[in-house]
């Protein structure tokens, strides 16, 4: 019988610590199956976080250099002034990017650092309790906000992608999903083109993907699919946000 399905070749046979119905599974795969896909395994140099992702090193066989909470962006710069042939990409939540290293992400961005980012955004801080994140939803229910996210008292969210976008550095960045098999395919389109834009010189990528939280959001994995394109999406529409590398191969 003929196998048409199988592990990515960069993705180790280890079982995974996230929790039944996160979307960090599927993220780790498309990531492996891009680096294979593109066969810059061997060049390859990815930032973890602390956060959900931060045994992500248990996951990939690929060169890792684990980051504090929230400097993603500054050590992958760093990995990359240093060794500017390699392909460096961080992997971060939106816990760790959009708030310890909204700085760092942001500076990178302005810079134009020629380097990848995978930002997951759940829309909490997944692996310390659920609590409240810069990119909670208003409304949205976690152990900080019972209640609600209200403005007067927590401001609104944080819409990181959109404030990147207006860096004269960043070249590319896209919010997409793992919430279905279309927009899985998406996403893994997405992040293909940032990495090539990193292959080919050309700047900053950043690719946001919305991903469920069954475990904190208090929702069945199905359910939490489905409130993202019902809820989550009207804050965080899916769109390419800034594109300035048009098609590339």
């Amino acid at each position: 019988m003929k196998q048409i399905f199988q592990r990515p070749k960069y993705l180790k046979d280890a079982v995974f610590h996230y929790c039944p119905g996160c979307g960090h599974s599927i993220i780790h795969r498309l990531v492996a199956e891009v680096i294979e896909e593109l066969d810059i395994a061997e060049k390859t140099i990815g930032v973890p976080p602390a956060g959900c992702a931060v045994l992500a090193y248990d996951y990939f066989d690929l060169d890792m250099c684990e980051a504090p909470h929230g400097r993603g962006a500054a050590v992958a710069t760093g990995v990359k002034r240093a060794l500017p042939d390699r392909i460096v990409f961080s992997y971060q939540g939106d816990g760790d990017i959009a708030a310890i290293g909204t700085a760092e992400t942001i500076h990178a961005a302005n810079r134009g650092e020629n380097i990848t980012i995978i930002f997951v955004n759940n829309s909490c801080y997944g692996m310390t309790g659920g609590q409240m994140a810069p990119t909670t939803i208003l409304g949205q229910n976690s152990s900080t906000t019972p209640g609600g996210r209200d403005s007067l008292r927590d401001g609104t969210p944080i819409d990181l992608s959109e404030m990147l976008a207006i860096t004269k550095g960043s070249v590319y960045i896209e919010r997409t999903s793992v919430n279905s098999p279309k927009n899985i395919r998406k996403t893994k389109k997405a992040i293909k083109k940032a990495f090539k834009i990193q292959m080919a010189g050309l700047g900053f990528s950043l690719i946001e993907v919305l991903s469920p939280c069954p475990t904190n959001w208090k929702l069945s994995p199905v359910d939490a699919c489905k409130w993202i394109d019902e809820t989550i999406v009207k804050t965080y529409p899916m769109k390419v946000i800034k594109d300035e590398a048009g098609n590339i191969d």
